[in-house]
């Protein structure tokens, strides 16, 4: 019937006055099934701009729990800085991170994302403060040192780097060239592998069909590697080795090579080659290095033919005294010289003189390295090379300022921050240089150290009370922590390794017993 009223009882469907049927809501959905919609709370009023506290209170404040004397709270003041102030209101936020590229190192503590290291490509991104590739890592020894590079090693292949390690001191690196199917090449007293530190390298190939300008060119550049490793083996037996002392080997090596007589080809050379040129000089090398006599050429190098003659016929004979056996193939993926049987003889001045002339002839092996040829090149226990003289430490410093120019990444490992300082007395020129030497890289990877070590760390690395504690405290809790310094730029990170790597970066076999 028209103009009835709508009506709405329970249990019935509301009727529209023209009879018919009114529309289902959610809510009459939801109460069939004996539920409702929450609803959100509608929005506190905005007080206005000019009255920051809308509500009145009384003198004696609001007589209820919880409130006192301060019924309403002060408005929050509000800064605004840049990203670069901000980290000191809140040091402990961390920043950005390096970018995604390279080896996936484990992940940084602080951020807790990835962390990649790439050096060679920091280098060429201005906007990471790495001006060249070397990496220096300190650590006591069972913190990971050892596990960290192989694992650098292995994960940087996929990029196309292979490895040269120039001197295994304990064989840690042999079970990861077995791996990757490379027989490791060792050195040692009765063993039959041969180095010629005095070899010519790459620079010797097709030497009689380059120009004379080429010619030329090659013979600067192999002399004076010959002339510096010379230099540290003569230092090492603590003979100093004058502007005198320069002439007379300059002269020896080009006269051994032909190089003197204008040869088409020329002759190798060897340390002991070296030494009995200067026991039984000829006449034109007396007159050329002017002494009157070779009575007075024999008084003048005496020391020099001893220094040299330890070497042939000392720890050393048998190792760097003839033409090399080693002929590695630069296209397998690693290629690792093992000092272990020197190191066991106990004698640190041999494995370090070994080093010395391990590191100049990697140095040859490399001089013409073909564009795109990446390389890692791995400097064991320096320290070992660094404690020999003044000239040693020279040496190592040529190693890694060429670095840059080579394309090579030079990874040196330390026990801790001040064994480069024991290259001489404090204060000395050797000292110096071994401090500076810090200085040639921009990575520097600080693992777990004790504290006796911490003042030595913020003297030397420039670290603060905090950075310190990291190194000392939370580096010691678990292997494979280091604080990563970038540039400037800081960073903790967690090293991570997969069950194979861990397997091959097991150097506890000695010690366990299980």
């Amino acid at each position: 019937m028209a103009g009835t009223r709508t009506t709405a009882t329970s249990g019935r469907r509301a009727v529209r006055s023209s009879g018919t049927k009114a529309a289902r809501t959610i809510d009459d959905l939801l109460a069939d099934f004996g539920t409702t919609m929450p609803r959100r709370a509608a929005p506190a009023a905005e007080p206005p701009a000019d009255r920051l506290f809308p509500k009145a209170v009384k003198a004696r404040g609001t007589r209820k729990v919880g409130l006192g004397w301060a019924a309403t709270l002060p408005p929050l003041a509000g800064y605004q800085m840049t990203s670069e102030q901000t980290p000191v209101l809140w040091p402990l936020i961390s920043g950005d991170g390096l970018p995604p590229w390279g080896a996936e190192m484990g992940y940084d503590v602080l951020s807790g994302g990835k962390f990649y290291c790439d050096p060679m490509g920091w280098v060429l991104d201005d906007t990471i403060p790495v001006t060249n590739p070397n990496i220096f890592i300190f650590g006591k020894p069972g913190r990971g040192k050892s596990a960290m590079v192989k694992a650098f090693m292995l994960r940087m292949i996929r990029y196309g780097y292979r490895s040269l390690v120039l001197g295994d001191v304990k064989d840690e690196y042999e079970d990861i060239a077995r791996f990757l199917r490379v027989e490791p090449f060792r050195i040692g007293p009765g063993l039959p592998g041969r180095i010629n530190p005095l070899d010519f390298g790459p620079l010797g190939l097709d030497w009689q069909t380059q120009t004379r300008e080429e010619q030329h060119r090659r013979a600067t550049v192999t002399f004076n590697r010959w002339l510096f490793l010379i230099r540290g083996l003569v230092g090492s037996q603590g003979v100093a080795f004058t502007p005198t002392e320069e002439r007379v080997i300059n002269k020896v090596l080009r006269h051994l090579t032909g190089w003197t007589a204008g040869s088409s080809r020329l002759a190798p050379v060897t340390i002991p080659k070296v030494w009995a040129a200067l026991d039984a000089p000829s006449g034109e090398l007396v007159a050329d290095c002017r002494y009157s006599s070779r009575q007075d050429f024999f008084d003048g190098t005496r020391q020099l033919r001893d220094a040299l003659g330890a070497l042939c016929e000392g720890s050393l004979q048998g190792m760097f005294d003839t033409e090399s056996t080693f002929h590695p193939d630069w296209r397998e993926p690693i290629q690792t010289l093992s000092l272990r049987s020197l190191h066991d003889t106990g004698n640190n001045v041999a494995v370090g003189i070994a080093l010395m002339c391990l590191n100049s002839w990697g140095q040859g092996m490399r001089e013409v390295a073909a564009a795109g040829d990446r390389r890692i090149v791995l400097r064991d226990e320096a320290w070992l090379q660094t404690r020999l003289s003044l000239e040693a430490v020279m040496a190592l410093d040529a190693n890694l300022r060429l670095s840059r120019t080579e394309g090579d990444i030079q990874v040196v490992t330390y026990h801790k921050p001040s064994d480069p300082l024991s290259a001489g007395d404090q204060g000395s020129q050797a000292a110096q240089i071994a401090k500076d030497l810090l200085n040639l890289s921009d990575v520097r990877i600080l693992m777990g150290q004790d504290e006796a070590v911490a003042a030595e760390l913020g003297a030397l690395l420039g670290l603060s009370d905090l950075q310190q504690g990291v190194v000392t405290g939370w580096a010691m809790q678990e292997k494979g922590r280091a604080l990563w310094m970038v540039g400037d730029q800081r960073y903790k990170v967690q090293t991570l390794l997969t069950p194979l790597e861990k397997r091959l970066t097991w150097t506890n076999d000695a010690i366990d017993v299980a």
